[in-house]
Parts: C-alpha cells; sequence; structure tokens
C-alpha cells in the first residue's frame, strides 16, 4: 500500500502492568491481576492458531496442486477448478493472517503472502526476462495471493484469453513459482506452530512487553487497525486523503472476493476475542473472559456490540469493493468509520484494561 498521511492518529499510552505472578489463583484481590494467562495462551495456540494454520496448509498444497495441473494442461476447465481454490485459500488465509508472531515474524510472511495493490508492471517484467527472485523483500508486491489473482483473473477479458497466455512457459512458470512460495512458506510457519514454538509461546506469561500475552495483543490490535481497517476499507476508501483510490482494495481483479476476505477477516478477528475454538463453536479463555475476570465485563458488551454493528453495516456492501468505491463510496466511509469505533475500544480500552502498552506505531503498511 502506498504511503499515506494520516488524517486520525491514536495516541499510543503506556501503562504500568500489573504484577500477574500467581497466574493459576482464582481470584482478582486487592487489585492484583490473578488472571491465568497460561491457560488463555494454551487455548490460543492449541484449539485456535495451531488448527487454523494446519487447516490452511492444506489448502495451500491443494492451490499448489492445481496449480501445476493447469501448467501441464492449460484449459478453461483447469483454469476454472485452480481459480476457484485460489478463492478458497484466500478466504482462508483470512483466518491466519493475523498471527503474526514466531516463524510468520520471522519470515515476514504476511508481507510475502498479502501486500497489495500488485506491483503489475513488475510482475510482467520479470516474467517476460524469466529472472526473479521471490525471496528478496523488495519482491513482497510481486508475489503472493494478489499476484494469482492477477494471474488467473487479469490478463484477459474472458478465460479463453486467459488460457492462451499459459501457451508461454515463462508465464506458467511464474504462476506455479507464486504458488509453490506459499505453499512453502505456510509449510514452514505451520510446522513451527506443530512443534517447538507452541511451548514457547505458550510459556511465556509474565506481563511485560516480552509475555506472549502482551506480544501478541499488540499484533492483534495492529492487523485490526493496520491490515484489516485501513488495508481492506480505508485506502481503497481514500479516508486518509479524501480521494478514493480503488486500485487499492483487496483482490482488485476478482469479481466478487473482495467482500468475502473483509466478512472473514471480522469474523477472526471476533472469533480470537471470544476465544471461539477454530471450526468449533467451543470457547475457552479470552480476551472476553479476561475483561469479566476484571470487572470489565460491560467494556467486553460494548466491544461485541460494535463487531455486531460493522458485521451490520457489511452487508450492505457490494460483492466487489472496486464497484464499491467506483459506484458508492460512501458505503465504504462508513464501513471505516464503524471499524474506527472499534479501534478506540481496543486500543485504548482494553489495553487501559488488560494493563498492556501499545508499543507499534500504526503506519501505513505496504
Amino acid at each position: 500500500m502506498k504511503k499515506i498521511s494520516r488524517i486520525l492518529i491514536l495516541a499510543s499510552l503506556i501503562f504500568t502492568a500489573c504484577s500477574s505472578e500467581n497466574d493459576g489463583a482464582e481470584s482478582n484481590e486487592n487489585g492484583v491481576d490473578t488472571f491465568d494467562r497460561g491457560a488463555m495462551l494454551a487455548n490460543w495456540a492449541d484449539n485456535i492458531i495451531a488448527p487454523s494454520f494446519n487447516n490452511f496448509k492444506s489448502t495451500t498444497q491443494q492451490l499448489e496442486d492445481l496449480t501445476l495441473a493447469f501448467t501441464l494442461n492449460p484449459s478453461e476447465e483447469n483454469l476454472i477448478a485452480l481459480r476457484n481454490q485460489f478463492e478458497s485459500s484466500y478466504v482462508n488465509f483470512q483466518t491466519v493472517a493475523m498471527f503474526d508472531i514466531g516463524k510468520a515474524e520471522e519470515l515476514s510472511y504476511r508481507r510475502f503472502l498479502n501486500t497489495y495493490p500488485l506491483a503489475t508492471s513488475d510482475v510482467e517484467n520479470k516474467i517476460a526476462s524469466g529472472s526473479y527472485n521471490l525471496e528478496l523483500p523488495s519482491s513482497f508486491k510481486e508475489q503472493g495471493f494478489p499476484a494469482l489473482d492477477y494471474l488467473l483473473n487479469g490478463l484477459g477479458e474472458t478465460d479463453a484469453d486467459i488460457v492462451a497466455k499459459y501457451s508461454a512457459e515463462n508465464y506458467k512458470n511464474y504462476l506455479l513459482d507464486v504458488s509453490k512460495r506459499i505453499n512453502s512458506l505456510t509449510e514452514e510457519v505451520n510446522s513451527s506452530w506443530q512443534g517447538d514454538y507452541r511451548d514457547t509461546f505458550v510459556s511465556g506469561t509474565s506481563s511485560s512487553s516480552t509475555g506472549s500475552v502482551d506480544r501478541f495483543t499488540n499484533k492483534y490490535i495492529m492487523y485490526y487497525e493496520t491490515f484489516l481497517r485501513s488495508g481492506k476499507i480505508g485506502y481503497p476508501a481514500g479516508a486518509f486523503t479524501g480521494t478514493p483510490s480503488p486500485i487499492n482494495v483487496e483482490a482488485y481483479y476478482s469479481a466478487d472476493l473482495s467482500k468475502k476476505l473483509y466478512l472473514q477477516a471480522i469474523k477472526t478477528t471476533q472469533d480470537f476475542f471470544n476465544g471461539k475454538y477454530f471450526n468449533s463453536s467451543s470457547t475457552g479463555m479470552s480476551y472476553k473472559q479476561y475483561l469479566e475476570f476484571l470487572d470489565r465485563g460491560d467494556l467486553a458488551d460494548d466491544i461485541l456490540s460494535q463487531f455486531g454493528t460493522i458485521n451490520s453495516q457489511a452487508i450492505n456492501l457490494n460483492d466487489s469493493f472496486k464497484s464499491q468505491v467506483e459506484t458508492n463510496n460512501t458505503l465504504m466511509l462508513v464501513a471505516f468509520d464503524e471499524l474506527q469505533k472499534e479501534v478506540v475500544l481496543l486500543k485504548l480500552d482494553m489495553v487501559q484494561a488488560l494493563s498492556i502498552s501499545i508499543n507499534y506505531v500504526d503506519s501505513d503498511g505496504d
């Protein structure tokens, strides 16, 4: 995403962390925070994050398999099958994009998989030359799901036109390399959660900036503010500049995918707040329970109520955010305003209640 000056700036607040030496206790007496952070971290890791990545890994493997099938036999039938899997995988990516910690943070996982808008001219130049290195940070805007979106939807007016492009080996090679890289990076991150990193994460129970709860809470709120609010809605709507910018829409080349991605991202953040298990109706220890433990059930209710308002407003949006921006951008700006209200509840009110310091600076991202 382009670097854009902010109109809305939230001041970072620093709070003194409460002691959590007695994490296993069941009371909150004398102002001492005795909430069981270890149990909450275990729920996050075992019932939400690890299962989400494991599920996503299965979809990226299918994506690579169908990409290979298409490159071996470019046909409209194989293109449609691959495109359907691309859309399914992109929606599933929204269930893991928030978890930018551990191996995902180390690999710049989210940036490699979903930096948009795509640098289309650079992609075409690399395809023409047949020479590129997708491992370089300078290639964030030339790969991942935005690249697949272009390569499967943006190369021609019709499916026949798109298939014709794949008579060239360079197009086949680039498409397959992009798909393989999505899968290989996902494999690395998934393996870390199925392996030793799970225990490292769960054992970080300290109430400090280095503890897992504090670190991930910063990641959670940054994802919501920067990638969900600003990335999916704010930048294309021109919320910071006053000028709508359709090219900044996620899934720009797809006809009806951007709203699905947005709704899944909202669901993921809301479910995580509630401690909801991945792909299950069960719930465990969570931000909601933490706030209730601290006698701030009123704030938990306000946060959930605002999620409900955001979801209700989203019903009015076009399936294609590109079309929405071009035909009635007012609804996008309304969506941004509702998302912003949740930022205040999470970034100011919730972190104050939990005595967690925000240590990131909201920036334009990529």
